[in-house]
């Protein structure tokens, strides 16, 4: 039987001890983040408690792999939940479905189911927020590490050509999260035509 508490322990624990300082962005408090709304946008869509499980567990590993850097990110997280998750009684069938739930985070998303839509969504879910401008600047820094040479101008076309491509996929996130992102968006543009 699968015991949530002990594998949210145990992810925590890696994430505290194992995650380097400078991931300001794919951290413990973005995994919560993205935890949090993956299982209220699927409450909302009135799934299965198993499905719902599927997806929250997808949500703890999806940046684990950023211990081995950005680079696959999603495969190494995969191979990290793959490696740990028969330890807490998933079975074979379930770790596809968690393989494909990583992968659908994976810059650009292609969900190509609706629990797969509900972690895309849950990944990105803060660039339609008044959350988005602290969130980014986190983001910021944490590619400064990756590439000291970036701009804040680089930075600031990087996220108007990713928003300007990103779309969300349900039903929640199009209502509640699509008209702040086209605010937010805006105001990014204003910003570099003043």
């Amino acid at each position: 039987m699968k015991d949530w508490n002990r594998l949210y322990s145990a992810v925590e624990g890696f994430f505290k001890a194992q995650m380097p300082g400078f991931l300001t962005y794919h951290n413990w408090q973005h995994t919560l983040r993205v935890l949090y709304f993956s299982e209220f946008i699927a409450e909302q869509q009135a799934l299965s408690e198993e499905d719902i499980l599927l997806l929250k567990t997808a949500a703890l590993y999806h940046d684990t792999g950023f211990i081995h850097g950005p680079q696959q990110h999603e495969e190494n997280s995969f191979k990290i939940a793959e490696i740990e998750l028969p330890g807490h009684h998933y079975l074979p069938s379930e770790l596809m479905i968690i393989e494909g739930l990583i992968q659908a985070t994976k810059i650009p998303q292609q969900p190509k189911t609706p629990l797969e839509e509900i972690l895309a969504d849950a990944d990105l879910e803060y660039l339609g927020t008044d959350d988005f401008t602290t969130i980014g600047e986190s983001l910021y820094h944490e590619m400064q590490h990756f590439y000291p040479d970036m701009s804040r101008n680089t930075w600031n076309e990087l996220q108007i050509s990713f928003m300007k491509q990103h779309r969300y996929h349900t039903t929640y996130c199009i209502q509640n999260r699509l008209p702040k992102k086209l605010e937010n968006l805006k105001r990014l543009i204003d910003q570099r035509n003043a």
